[in-house]
């Protein structure tokens, strides 16, 4: 088996959550983004990266994009549906073209607890609840769905059932 890193950032804790029974079902070493050196991505042979989705931009992941790793995999953390979600501009605005090509990305659901949320986070979710209740549900972005769908204080869609495809490839690999 190849020896594996798996390296995340996590705001709130659902991506820390899933990067951990990735972790667990494939033997990987787990470290935050922060306690990993460029040096360190070359002595794996599979490199897996988590990160939630805030703004267009997937957290932390500048770190993989801008170093050399021998094989990617990039999991994001998000509220909307990834059976009905496009990720494209999300990918295009953390990937250049030729990275994309090469990379493997799933997408999972995450989970939101207000209370727990920084200001500005708050702001953006209460935001987006306000432009969302004039359109019609056939218009709304799959992360507008799911915010229009958050009625009370949480939201959790966190899943461990949901991680399996990525260990199914990452152990075809």
């Amino acid at each position: 088996m190849s020896k594996i890193l798996l390296t995340y950032k996590s705001n709130y804790g659902a991506t820390k959550k899933y990067a951990q029974w990735i972790a667990e079902d494939l033997g990987a070493d787990i470290f935050e983004v922060s306690e990993v050196k460029p040096q360190m991505l070359l002595d794996y042979d599979v490199v897996i990266y988590g990160g939630g989705l805030y703004a267009g931009q997937i957290n932390g992941v500048k770190f993989v994009a801008e170093n050399p790793v021998k094989k990617l995999v990039v999991f994001t953390v998000g509220l909307a549906d990834p059976m009905i979600t496009d990720y494209s501009t999300h990918l295009s605005n953390n990937f250049e073209s030729k990275q994309l090509a090469e990379l493997t990305v799933f997408h999972l659901r995450g989970a939101i607890e207000l209370k727990k949320m920084g200001f500005s986070h708050k702001a953006m979710i209460e935001i987006v609840k306000q432009l969302v209740k004039s359109k019609k549900a056939s218009d709304m972005s799959g992360a507008e769905k799911a915010i229009a769908e958050l009625t009370g204080e949480s939201v959790d869609f966190v899943d461990r059932g949901s991680i399996l495809p990525i260990v199914e490839y990452v152990r075809s690999l």
